[in-house]
């Protein structure tokens, strides 16, 4: 079973059910799923940005035993950071502890501490190099500690979707690691949303095309993250046969998500979007799959057997062009780790459900309805009043306590290196990928997204 977290709901979201998850609760399974029940690799996911070393050695800049402690303090904490980044024991609540510690000492060298509404002064004493989660190894630089604080947020946040991804492909997934799935996914669509909304307007120097901090990228990653959380309240809802009507209104909007990313993506070089855009789409059919089944289901217990059987016939088209995105999706070249969904029982049963739903609703038209079955697929205008999966709220820490105007007033920048211009990056220039652990596929025999 799955719980998705509701914003403002005090009540379960299906409460009918209420007293049959408690009764499960109580029971001494200590899993909701019998181990088979798993989900590998049904999320795409893009590689994690990487990054030049920084040193932070500003000698003769640091005038002070503190500052110099703050410099080194940023080292290590960033160093720590980056290598939480690929220990597949790290969970959200020790990566927010490498970020706080982190995050907290950056801030002294962007926020204002001299009472003033200047800038910072150290704000562009460092120069940062990121790649790029769709460029390969070829970095972008800018000499902003802006540059750094949204490129590093930008890999906690890709950080969560993968541990949502590798959460949702162990055994034995929990209630608690459900949660922990919907929450990370809203987690960095939240961190995104941030990035997005306060801190990239911030930049002196505009988001190249293509790149991760251009509009188009990072909106794309906002509604996949939006829309891969609705992907486990779907499942929950379909696992604990709730109304279809509920099942066919979630499915279509979740549909729309992935409608709307692939079309932000556009636009984009096809050598760095192609097989992102496959996922999408390919999540798009799946899910507006599902939206015509239960829909068909909605419609044939309102005796619309007609209609419900056209219905039914659009899933069946629906559901091909998804199983045939897969193929492609397959073969495509590009960033990123490749999901296979067709090959998760949850995908294949959608297909068996399809053909019975339908074989069903056709013996009782030559039965009972005799109805005409409409040319036109029926229009879907369907709205999800619960389960909507919007981004959690994100702030940056608050200035660390070593970072008081005392200290900052020790910093003088005409005593060492002086404000210089990133040097525009060489086309031969690379910087390593982020070694990310090897996560073998395991085999599936499961039933549901977790």
């Amino acid at each position: 079973m799955l719980f998705p977290l509701v914003k403002n709901h005090s009540v379960p979201l299906f409460p009918e059910v209420h007293l049959q998850i408690v009764r499960v609760l109580r029971s001494k399974t200590s899993s909701f799923y019998h181990p088979s029940h798993r989900m590998t690799h049904w999320f795409h996911r893009n590689p994690l940005k990487a990054t030049a070393p920084v040193s932070f050695n500003f000698y003769g800049v640091a005038g002070s035993p503190s500052a110099n402690k703050i410099c080194n303090d940023l080292r290590t904490t960033r160093a720590r950071l980056l290598e939480m980044f690929t220990d597949t024991t790290c969970n959200p609540e020790i990566m927010k502890n490498a970020t706080d510690a982190y995050f907290s000492l950056l801030q002294g060298f962007i926020a204002s501490l001299d009472g003033t509404t200047q800038e910072n002064k150290l704000r562009f004493m460092q120069n940062f190099k990121w790649t790029d989660t769709l460029q390969g190894n070829t970095p972008s630089a800018q000499q902003d500690a802006i540059f750094e604080l949204i490129s590093m947020a930008y890999n906690v946040a890709i950080w969560h979707t993968k541990f949502a991804s590798r959460l949702a492909g162990k055994e034995n997934v929990t209630e608690v690691d459900a949660k922990d799935v919907h929450r990370s996914l809203k987690f960095a669509a939240g961190i995104f949303k941030h990035l997005k909304e306060v801190h990239i307007p911030r930049l002196i120097t505009p988001a190249e095309k293509g790149r991760d901090l251009e509009p188009r990228v990072i909106d794309t990653y906002i509604v996949q993250c939006q829309a891969e959380a609705q992907e486990v309240t779907i499942a929950r809802a379909i696992e604990l046969k709730h109304n279809a009507t509920l099942i066919a209104a979630l499915a279509f909007e979740t549909a729309n998500f992935y409608q709307k990313a692939d079309g932000t993506l556009n636009t984009l070089e096809p050598e760095c979007s192609s097989k992102w855009r496959k996922y999408l789409q390919l999540k798009q059919h799946f899910y507006m799959s599902y939206a015509y089944c239960y829909h068909g289901q909605t419609l044939l217990s309102s005796d619309k057997c007609g209609e419900s059987i056209r219905s039914l016939q659009e899933a069946e088209k629906c559901y091909s062009r998804a199983e045939t995105l897969c193929k492609e999706y397959r073969q495509t070249k590009g960033p990123g780790s490749t999901a296979k969904p067709s090959e998760q029982l949850f995908f294949t049963k959608l297909g068996g459900l399809i053909k019975t739903t339908l074989q069903k609703c056709e013996r009782e038209n030559g039965f009972i309805y005799f109805h005409k079955v409409p040319a036109e697929a029926p229009q879907l205008e369907l709205k999800a009043s619960y389960g909507l999966a919007e981004p959690i709220s994100f702030e940056f820490p608050v200035l660390s306590e070593q970072c008081t105007p005392e200290v900052y007033a020790t910093f003088d920048l005409t005593k060492g290196a002086k404000d210089e211009k990133a040097k525009p990056k060489r086309e031969e220039e690379v910087i390593k990928p982020m070694k990310e652990p090897d996560l073998k596929p395991q085999k599936d025999t499961g039933c549901v997204i977790s």
